[in-house]
């Protein structure tokens, strides 16, 4: 536990600022300058290179049901990718106590490898061979995301404190476009060069991208040196943190819905005659969209607060999932991958920025921000496969669509509650 010599008071807005007074523990913290913006561009060429393929999967999902696995049901191959998409939350509390630990630069280096090593594996999979498909891309893939994701974004709190949520929004942006141009590669490449060459060829353009955030992300000493001096951080304290623990089960729920689009909308769009070519740029029309709602959520989110916005963007988000069962035309279908994209984005980064505002010091950021994504993980790993079993293969699209919808909803609530706890526990409506 800390002590009130460890740590000052919380700050309304970030939760771990140390304002005013000279401390052994206060740690240095620039909130700009060349090493802090470099780390900055590491990290979105780190999400651009894993996340954004990850949010590619939807490619994959449509490619894998209609042609590579169709011998599969589209439950079990939504397996893939719900184990790849869980594998970064579901290891971020391993990662995020290592990174705490001073371990970041063993953990970047080591999730790229193997991320870049299981996507060239990919390409040499064979036809209707599930469970090569499933350890390459599901199992491989994902522990290298698992491996990078809670560090390239908790070292951003080394470098940043007042302009903190922009710069994770900054950074989670490169996710977004990562997700636009993996998704038009893939499906362009594909009827071209055949599944093999088209995989390595956005390998490629992964490993150059990871090789680039290596080089670029650095470290703050002046905090690192300070962990040798602190005491152990008491993790079970995080348990009896209400406003916490209820964002915690917030995001636990919303992620048994809120990637319904992502994995489905290209197969959706493909199955109601909405015109193929423009199907396969929902993904990217999607995701694009999100880039600008990870970065100007948080930009409104150092103005106003994190948990101010939260709720709104996951009541939104909800409606926008409703809103698939109208995409029966190239205008609804656009009109709803940017609106999904803009309030889904928004919600993903303003859930991380949110994490770290309620640690009570920057030493706490990485383990509470794992601690909330590995418990949220549960919901990543069995949405797409419910989706997929609620769908069948008849394709019946109300039931898949009305689950995520509400329980994307329902998390909104959830979020809400967890804001007015935290207003009212720091005394002030900015939280």
């Amino acid at each position: 536990m800390h002590t009130p010599e460890e740590v000052e008071p919380l700050s309304p807005v970030s939760g771990t600022d140390f304002p005013g007074r000279t401390s052994p523990l206060k740690p240095e913290i620039p909130d700009g300058g060349l090493k802090a913006w470099s780390t900055v561009a590491g990290s979105w060429f780190m999400m651009f290179a894993t996340f954004g393929y990850l949010n590619s999967f939807g490619v994959y999902q449509d490619f894998y049901t209609r042609e590579f696995l169709s011998h599969n049901q589209p439950s079990k191959i939504a397996w893939i990718g719900s184990l790849q998409l869980a594998m970064p939350f579901a290891l971020g509390l391993v990662s995020g106590k290592l990174f705490d630990l001073g371990h970041f630069r063993v953990l970047v280096i080591a999730g790229s490898v193997i991320f870049s090593f299981s996507l060239f594996m990919l390409s040499l999979v064979k036809q209707q061979e599930y469970y090569q498909v499933f350890l390459s891309q599901g199992v491989g893939m994902g522990i290298g995301l698992g491996l990078t994701f809670v560090p390239s974004l908790s070292i951003l709190v080394m470098h940043f404190e007042r302009r903190r949520a922009l710069a994770s929004g900054l950074a989670l942006s490169g996710s977004s476009i990562g997700a636009v141009i993996f998704p038009i590669m893939l499906n362009h490449l594909i009827p071209k060069l055949g599944f093999a060459q088209a995989v390595r060829a956005t390998a490629w353009v992964v490993v150059g991208c990871l090789v680039a955030a290596n080089g670029l992300m650095q470290n703050n000493p002046a905090v690192y040196n300070l962990r040798a001096q602190a005491p152990p951080l008491d993790v079970l304290s995080f348990l009896t943190d209400v406003p916490y623990m209820i964002g915690v089960f917030g995001v636990l729920v919303s992620l048994f819905g809120c990637y319904f689009p992502v994995f489905y909308l290209q197969l959706y769009a493909v199955q109601h005659g909405v015109g193929q070519s423009i199907a396969f740029y929902s993904l990217a029309i999607l995701n694009a969209a999100s880039a600008f709602g990870r970065i100007g959520g948080n930009f409104l989110a150092d103005r106003f607060g994190p948990w101010n916005l939260q709720p709104p963007c996951g009541l939104l988000t909800g409606a926008m999932i409703w809103a698939v069962l109208g995409v029966h035309t190239k205008s609804t279908l656009i009109a709803v991958s940017i609106l999904y994209g803009l309030f889904s984005g928004a919600g993903l980064s303003l859930s991380v920025a949110g994490y770290a505002a309620l640690a009570r010091s920057p030493r706490e950021s990485g383990a509470r921000t794992g601690l909330a994504l590995a418990i949220g993980s549960f919901g990543c790993l069995g949405s797409a496969p419910i989706q997929g079993a609620l769908l069948t293969n008849r394709f019946n699209w109300i039931r898949p669509t009305a689950f995520s919808g509400i329980i994307v909803c329902c998390g909104g609530i959830i979020f809400l509650v967890t804001r007015m706890l935290l207003a009212r526990q720091r005394g002030t409506q900015k939280v």
